[in-house]
This record gives structure tokens, sequence and C-alpha cells, in this order.
């Protein structure tokens, strides 16, 4: 069995402070693709890299503002998920909806604390309780597995993905401080 792992509201914070910047860096890397290339059906789990980086998005959105937030009823999950704006078809859809999410996970983060991280939270489609502090990590890994799969995309084209280890975005992040 795995065991839970604890971390702190900050711990969090920064967690998902990390995630924004790789989904970031990933997003320009694709939005800079020439032609169809970004849309282009690749047998990948959402075909496209565009498409996949929707559904980081809505993974992001469906965990850290509903889940976490006990949003859970089968009236408020099946609404979001028949929201057409979660379906973005061109890059400004994607960026009003990239800006709604994110900022979703902002106002929830900035709301946690310590023992509401420990929580339980409970999910239709997945048997098991789980905590808070389990949903913001599944939404975690479950964005780096997809954004292996762009990786793995984007090298069959000889194209480099993006930095992303924790590391490079900590050292960008002071080196950006000290030039303040």
């Amino acid at each position: 069995m795995v065991e839970s792992l604890t971390f702190s509201p900050e711990d969090a914070r920064a967690i998902y402070d990390y995630n924004r910047a790789v989904f970031e860096r990933f997003v320009r890397r694709v939005r800079r693709l020439p032609g169809r290339r970004a849309t282009r059906k690749r047998g990948i789990g959402h075909e496209s890299l565009f498409d996949t980086l929707v559904h980081i998005l809505n993974v992001h959105e469906v965990w850290l503002e509903y889940i976490v937030r006990g949003r859970t009823s089968d009236q408020e999950l099946g609404a979001l998920f028949e929201d057409a704006r979660r379906k973005p078809k061109t890059w400004k859809e994607f960026d009003a909806y990239a800006r709604r999410v994110w900022a979703a996970v902002d106002d929830t983060l900035g709301a946690e604390t310590a023992i509401s991280l420990g929580r339980r939270v409970k999910v239709f489609w997945m048997p098991g309780d789980y905590t808070a502090r389990d949903a913001v990590l599944q939404a975690t890994v479950e964005q780096a597995h997809h954004l292996g799969e762009v990786i793995g995309a984007l090298w069959q084209e000889n194209t480099s993905p993006p930095d992303m280890t924790w590391l490079d975005l900590h050292r960008a992040a002071q080196r950006t401080a000290r030039r303040r």
C-alpha cells in the first residue's frame, strides 16, 4: 500500500507554483509549434498536444476546485463536465480557461490549513476515501504523466521539450529575484 504524505499548506502552494510554472513552459512550447502540430491527433492519451494540455487543466479544476472543496454532488460535477468552457478549441479559449482554473486553484490552496489538508474527500468514480493532500498529489502526478506523453511526442518530431526539473525552476526563480 502507498502511504499518504504529509505536507503543509505552504508546501502545497510550492508544489502548485512548480506545477503551474512547468505547465506554462509546455504551453509556450506547444503554442510555438508550426502549422497544426499542436492539434494533430497523435494517438497519445488525449490525442493532440493541445487536448492533453486541456486535460491537465481539467484535472486541476476537478480535483482542486471541486473535490477538495467538497463540491462532489452529481449535479455539481455533471454541470462541470458539461461546461463547454472546459473544452476550448482555440488558444484564446484555452487562455481564458487556464486563467479561470489557476485562479480557482490559488483560491483553494490559499484557504487550506494543515487540518483542512488532512480532511477526507470522496469522488464517485474512484473507490475509497482520500484526503485533500491526496488530491493535490493526484493532480500533480497526473500532470507529470501527461506531460510525459507530450515530451515523447515532441521528441518523436525532434523537438526538445522545455526544462522542467524542480531545481532548474528554483534556480530560475532565484536569478529573477536577484535581478529585482
